[in-house]
């Protein structure tokens, strides 16, 4: 029998769900309900309804970790099947912005194909997709029922000059990260030996970025070049997914306090991650840990700065073909820290919005603190970013 997806009217009404097949049980313990008829996890009436009222942005969440199974799709679109779609639309996000970290000698080049990859795949599977261009196609997004794809790349080494981000705009990308771990042109990444900062080629990639809309990212930069770019740019900087190195101490891909106060004074948003070693040295290491990240940034500036960024797909890195994983691994630096584990119980399956929210609830953040974190500050900034 095939399953039926659940309403987003029948989530918000919350009680009398008994009819569809993906409530196993309608009600219990007061009020929390099992959503899903192959997991056993209940959520309150208060997560599903913030769920179900949020435009839910994911802002570092690829389509899949499998590449070979997303090169088979975009070769072939066809062979994206109706069980395949059904996690991405029973996972509560809305909006997903898919980059990849891109470099070396062919950036411009595979840059080119990524965004033919990715256009091509959204056109052919149009009834489920969607690329967001604009403030206006976040408004509209979650009543679509479609899934919005932000394109975007972790790193900007393929503008050769400033007429190349004016190129890539007209190919549909909207956010891009300066740089990836590693030196370019423009700046350093965040485990170079030595962060000079933002060069002269980059204040004027930053600026023709300003100029056109789109949206600066500096999650993987070093931190001189991070606090450069908040200093340079006239529109809000972005962190789309990274934690705070306060807690996780002397980890060099996460952000300083003195950065993450930039987020503030800028108006903007970091996105926090759920990847392990980003989240805390040593074990245990649970969803607890990824809050207390939360909570941290709360306390410095504010909850209308805080989002979400995965850094993963719907089911997370322990999933991945072993061979890729191993492959991922290695292409890293030793400072990276990987554990034999990088990813979080809790946090590691296309449901995860909801998990978070409830954690979220727990930690007595507010309803409309809630509803910003899982994507209305980020759809606030993007939209100051987009606007030419």
């Amino acid at each position: 029998m095939k399953r039926q997806r659940i309403s987003r009217r029948e989530l918000l009404k919350g009680v009398g769900i008994t009819t569809a097949a993906v409530v196993a049980a309608p009600m219990i313990n007061r009020g929390r309900f099992r959503l899903f008829a192959h997991s056993a996890t209940e959520y309150s009436r208060q997560a599903i309804d913030l769920i179900g009222r949020a435009t839910v942005i994911d802002m570092l969440n690829v389509l899949t970790l499998d590449f070979s199974k997303q090169q088979k799709w975009f070769k072939d679109p066809e062979t994206f099947t109706a069980s395949e779609l059904q996690p991405y639309l029973d996972s509560g996000i809305n909006v997903m912005h898919p980059a990849i970290g891109m470099g070396g000698p062919n950036a411009y080049e595979n840059a080119l194909q990524f965004f033919a990859a990715w256009n091509g795949f959204i056109a052919s599977v149009g009834d489920h997709f969607m690329r967001i261009d604009s403030a206006a196609d976040l408004k509209r997004v979650k009543k679509s029922g479609k899934i919005g794809v932000i394109l975007g790349l972790q790193n900007s080494e393929h503008f050769r000059r400033p007429d190349d981000v004016d190129l890539f705009r007209g190919l549909g990308q909207r956010v891009s990260q300066l740089t990836y771990n590693a030196r370019n042109l423009i700046g350093n990444g965040s485990t170079e030996r030595r962060d000079e900062g933002i060069s002269d080629f980059g204040v004027s990639i930053i600026e023709r970025m300003n100029k056109v809309g789109m949206a600066i990212d500096v999650s993987h930069c070093g931190d001189r070049t991070t606090l450069d770019a908040f200093e340079i740019s006239k529109k809000p900087v972005l962190i789309t997914h990274s934690n705070c190195r306060a807690l996780v101490s002397g980890h060099p891909r996460l952000k300083t306090d003195e950065a993450i106060k930039k987020v503030g004074e800028a108006g903007s948003v970091i996105g926090i991650t759920g990847v392990r070693m980003f989240v805390k040295g040593d074990e245990p290491t649970t969803v607890e840990h990824v809050l207390d990240h939360f909570d941290h940034v709360r306390k410095l500036i504010g909850p209308e700065h805080l989002g979400v960024g995965s850094d993963m797909d719907l089911y997370g890195y322990d999933a991945m073909p072993p061979e890729l994983n191993k492959q991922l691994r290695a292409a890293y630096k030793g400072s990276y820290g990987f554990r034999e584990k990088l990813d979080i119980e809790g946090l590691n399956h296309p449901k995860r919005m909801f998990d978070l929210t409830e954690g979220l609830i727990r930690r007595k953040y507010s309803d409309a603190d809630i509803e910003g974190i899982l994507g209305g500050n980020f759809e606030r900034v993007l939209a100051q970013n987009w606007n030419v």
